[in-house]
């Protein structure tokens, strides 16, 4: 075992993602989080289920609206 896998610890995260100009938001999403630097590892199978959860016809838990603000130098 690495340093690095002893930082990591199972939590349940929120997953954000865009596509084709549209955010999704998945939550509970089992990851290992490196408790340092707060980086987010998904398993292959998780990252497949994501794919198919944001891509699947079918009607989400909810719908939320958000603000968006273009950041000006």
């Amino acid at each position: 075992m690495n340093d690095r896998d002893e930082k990591l610890v199972e939590r349940r995260v929120t997953y954000t993602l865009e596509h084709e100009g549209k955010f999704y938001i998945v939550e509970k999403v089992p990851a290992r989080v490196n408790e340092e630097t707060g980086e987010q590892f998904f398993s292959p199978a998780t990252v497949e289920r994501l794919q198919r959860t944001i891509l699947a016809p079918g009607k989400p838990n909810r719908v939320i609206q958000t603000p968006v603000f273009e950041y000006a130098e």
